[in-house]
């Protein structure tokens, strides 16, 4: 006997169940609640997921999500376009804009290395971050990844490839460029998305310069 009524009912609720974190009786809830809208109601709630995925596109500079060539944080003349603050996800960026606390670039990596999970420096977007530097003229990258050993081998990877550029340890020893590294005031081991916006910001603001 099938577990619902319906095909087209199971293969909704299947659907759903296979975003993150939702299981099969939030589905069921979420699927129940679309057929008892009004028609028009469900049709532009798929229409939205529709757009979202054909149109929704990643920021040719920074990798962050947008429906431009070029995102409007990137755009934007109120950006200190000297500071590039390093994340490893879409979800870091909304974070930390939400402190208020911070006014520069940023640059999404879209993972972090992770020999466990099989994902290396080129499976990230390292390489077009050092490409940045030289033509943006940047003076300082902020490095915010999570607090875990694989955001800290992060850490070290970029902070070395950045040592190793032409010019640049030279330009560290000068104090011409600057690569420092979010506070502490953010528990090792927590994810970014999941650190309350008063401690994220502070540790923004207080950010230390990175050690090797």
């Amino acid at each position: 006997m099938n577990e619902y009524p319906s095909i087209l009912l199971e293969n909704a609720v299947n659907q759903f169940a296979s975003l993150p974190g939702v299981g099969r009786k939030t589905a069921l809830r979420h699927v129940l609640y679309l057929l008892r809208s009004p028609e028009q109601d469900v049709e532009r709630f798929a229409e939205a997921l529709t757009k979202l995925r054909k149109e929704v596109r990643y920021c040719r500079r920074c990798h962050n999500i947008t429906d431009q060539d070029v995102c409007p944080i990137c755009q934007s003349p109120r950006r200190d376009q000297k500071t590039i603050c390093v994340v490893e996800n879409v979800q870091d960026v909304m974070s930390i804009e939400n402190t208020g606390q911070y006014n520069g670039l940023y640059h999404v990596l879209g993972g972090i290395i992770s020999p466990m999970d099989s994902i290396g420096p080129k499976d990230i977007e390292i390489d077009s971050l050092l490409a940045r530097l030289e033509p943006e003229q940047i003076r300082e990258v902020i490095l915010a990844l999570p607090t875990t050993m694989e955001g800290d081998t992060t850490n070290f990877y970029i902070y070395r490839r950045i040592q190793n550029t032409d010019g640049f340890a030279d330009r560290i020893q000068r104090g011409e460029f600057k690569i420092s590294q979010i506070a502490r005031g953010v528990a090792v081991g927590n994810e970014l998305e999941y650190t309350d916006e008063i401690t994220l910001g502070r540790s923004i603001v207080n950010r230390i310069e990175f050690t090797a």
